[in-house]
């Protein structure tokens, strides 16, 4: 049975397995290699997509429980995140860039659900993703920066 997907605003359906992760689905048939493959069991963050808005880990997922939903992954936060991309990139928050996707994602769905973030909030917020390079406090001075808060 074809599963219908909505991502990053754009409707596909595919004739995939139910139970295939939604990681392989974005990657392999829609491709979409922003989110990665890091530890394929949901403790990295490199995999995060949006689902209905709410960060998720997609290595876990099977496509089916997206179906009906609306799935936003790095590549279409690009067209809107522009601002916390540059503050990304001002804040040199990127290193090696693997965890960045992931860390964009959780990072959009902090500020859209609360707009001036505390370092807590912020901390919280991407606990489930794990940068390789330490950069962490440079992520958490970018996002401080999108939501225009001075990352002194």
């Amino acid at each position: 049975m074809p599963v219908t997907l909505e991502v990053n605003g754009e409707t596909h359906v595919l004739d995939v397995p139910a139970t295939r992760r939604l990681l392989h689905v974005l990657r392999e048939d829609l491709a979409l290699t922003g989110a990665k493959l890091g530890c394929g069991e949901g403790a990295c963050g490199a995999c995060a997509v949006l689902l209905d808005g709410a960060p998720v880990v997609s290595c876990l997922l099977p496509v089916g429980a997206a179906e009906g939903r609306a799935v936003t992954t790095i590549e279409g936060l690009a067209r809107e995140a522009t601002v916390l991309r540059d503050a990304f990139v001002a804040e040199d928050a990127l290193q090696c860039g693997f965890c960045t996707p992931g860390q964009m994602i959780s990072a959009s769905a902090l500020l859209t659900a609360t707009p001036a973030p505390s370092r807590d909030e912020i901390r919280t917020a991407l606990a489930g993703n794990l940068c390789r390079c330490g950069a962490y406090p440079k992520i958490e001075r970018a996002i401080l920066r999108a939501s225009g808060q001075e990352a002194s």
